[in-house]
């Protein structure tokens, strides 16, 4: 890359950083524990769509069992293994696992440091999905599966394909170009199997922004934002998984592991009460009966109010010259308000008390 261009871009990644705001870190998972995957914050996705065979050629069996995915030493293993293994009738010789974070959220800025497996036939990802998307086994579907793949978006921050070693690919799935997507971006990185790398998202109401270590290989930003282009103003849910793709017959693939140092996600500052970037004041915070707003309603307001797993508790719309939300059902926590229209999004943590 030349170096004039390479500059340029990391100029362009530290102003577009800094328009996004100051943020909160508002989930995460750390691995700082021993032994299976916090069943709070993860789903195991097992079941096998498709009569029996998961997407993209994969050859794979997805398990929740430990062999597959457990914390040791500070770092989630999410472990493909060659061997015989028998789920839902179906008998496969690989087996791995797939994660759906329990928490769903709406812009933010995404960090996961991972090491890579390594050789052909592997095939990690780190990504996100709409969590509307009508998959069944997926950790929303039930809830929330309204609209088909890709109508509901996907993000992949980071796939890695072991045939074309040490190089990171970032890509999104729309219905204006999904499958072998025009839109996807990439480079080459030395040692992504064998030494820790950040792989980041920035994600605002206009544009994705993806890189590696603080450089940025791939901006998307449609010059035309509707839902064929820009599905991407509604949830999304992380995953992580390892598939196995049929060249790993060539080799002599025993097992390997993506190995996640940490999950992070943050949005801008969300304790914003006094915040002049945000058009309605809310108050008073905490509140133990009506969240009360200071600002002029002059069209009809959306509103969602969610829990820290991304889960929407109420939703509704505020007409003209309303100010305020009854929340006195609502259990003593934290939560997201969420307030958007046409021109706006605004989320502000609220405090139950």
């Amino acid at each position: 890359m030349p170096v004039i261009f390479r500059y340029s871009i990391l100029i362009t990644f530290f102003i577009l950083s800094k328009l996004v705001g100051a943020q909160t870190l508002v989930w995460s998972d750390e691995f700082d524990y021993t032994g299976p995957i916090d069943s709070g914050k993860w789903h195991h996705q097992t079941l096998l769509p498709n009569g029996g065979s998961w997407y993209n050629g994969e050859i794979q069996h997805y398990t929740n069992r430990i062999e597959n995915s457990f914390v040791s030493n500070g770092t989630l293993k999410i472990m493909a293994i060659r061997e015989n293994y028998t789920q839902q009738g179906v008998t496969k010789e690989f087996t791995s696992a797939r994660l759906n974070s329990k928490f769903a959220f709406t812009y933010g800025r995404v960090e996961v440091r991972a090491k890579l497996p390594f050789g052909v036939g592997t095939w990690p990802a780190i990504w996100t999905l709409g969590q509307n998307i009508t998959e069944p086994g997926g950790y929303f579907y039930s809830n929330y599966g309204t609209t088909p793949w890709p109508a509901c978006g996907e993000i992949d921050i980071m796939e890695h394909w072991g045939n074309n070693q040490n190089y990171i690919s970032s890509a999104t799935h729309t219905p204006s170009s999904y499958g072998g997507t025009v839109n996807v971006g990439g480079r080459y990185i030395d040692n992504v199997s064998s030494e820790f790398h950040v792989y980041r998202l920035e994600w605002s109401e206009t544009r994705l922004i993806f890189s590696v270590d603080n450089e940025v290989h791939y901006i998307y930003e449609p010059s035309v934002q509707n839902m064929e282009t820009w599905p991407f103003d509604l949830n999304q849910y992380i995953l992580l998984n390892v598939a196995i793709l049929p060249e790993i017959f060539t080799t002599g693939f025993t097992q390997d592991a993506m190995e996640i140092d940490y999950v992070r996600v943050y949005q801008n500052n969300l304790n914003t009460i006094d915040s002049k970037e945000n058009r309605y004041r809310i108050y008073p915070n905490p509140s133990s009966d009506f969240i009360l707003f200071k600002g002029t309603i002059e069209n009809p307001l959306n509103y969602r109010i969610s829990n820290n797993l991304g889960q929407v508790l109420r939703k509704g719309v505020l007409e003209i010259h309303t100010n305020s939300i009854d929340i006195n059902s609502l259990p003593v926590g934290t939560y997201f308000l969420e307030l958007f229209d046409e021109k706006s999004h605004q989320v502000n943590r609220i405090i139950k008390n």
